[in-house]
């Protein structure tokens, strides 16, 4: 059985979002998986968007879905109730309405169940697991990539701990005595 090379279909609500979806398709790349960036508003353009839903669950390749909208995100749920794969939203950070625009990818109706991830990178991490359930080279990708990350801790550790330590104190430093000490 020959595997169909996996994609992620990156939906962008405008090009202002476009930062978060080149970081989610480089991220992509890292594990061997294509994708596609496009831009179209569930707001402002609903029916292109449904043609380009229509179109992408038409090909057989294997895909999940991931979505960058900000303020009201209509687009990760009208996606999500669209399509049979998995959605990923992935909302831009925002200080406006001190965050609370993130509430709008959070509460979803009834049977539109989008995953929410905020970091870019962790969006495009989590796609990569779900192929790697059934593709071995993207699993092979994953576990790498989570090697790497231990790799890198393990020496980042030995680094820190192979520098000369200060040789601790025979006596405790003496008390400044503007402190007041209290029993508890």
């Amino acid at each position: 059985m020959t595997l169909l090379n996996p994609l992620v279909p990156i939906i962008m609500g405008s090009k202002s979002d476009l930062h978060y979806g080149q970081v989610i398709a480089n991220s992509l790349n890292q594990f061997g998986i294509s994708s596609e960036i496009r831009i179209a508003s569930a707001h402002k353009v609903p029916s292109i968007l449904l043609q380009i839903l229509t179109d992408y669950e038409t090909d057989p390749r294997p895909k999940v879905y991931i979505t960058v909208a900000g303020r009201s995100n209509a687009l990760s749920g009208i996606v999500d109730a669209q399509v049979t794969c998995p959605v990923i939203a992935c909302p831009p950070l925002s200080d406006t309405f001190n965050g609370a625009d993130i509430y709008s990818s959070l509460r979803m109706p009834g049977g539109v169940a989008p995953l929410v991830i905020l970091d870019p990178e962790g969006a495009a991490l989590a796609a990569a697991k779900i192929f790697a359930l059934d593709n071995p080279e993207v699993n092979a990708a994953v576990r790498a990539f989570q090697k790497a990350g231990v790799d890198r801790l393990l020496q980042d550790d030995a680094e820190l701990n192979s520098k000369s330590k200060p040789s601790a104190p025979s006596q405790p430093p003496p008390q400044d005595s503007s402190v007041n000490n209290f029993d508890l």
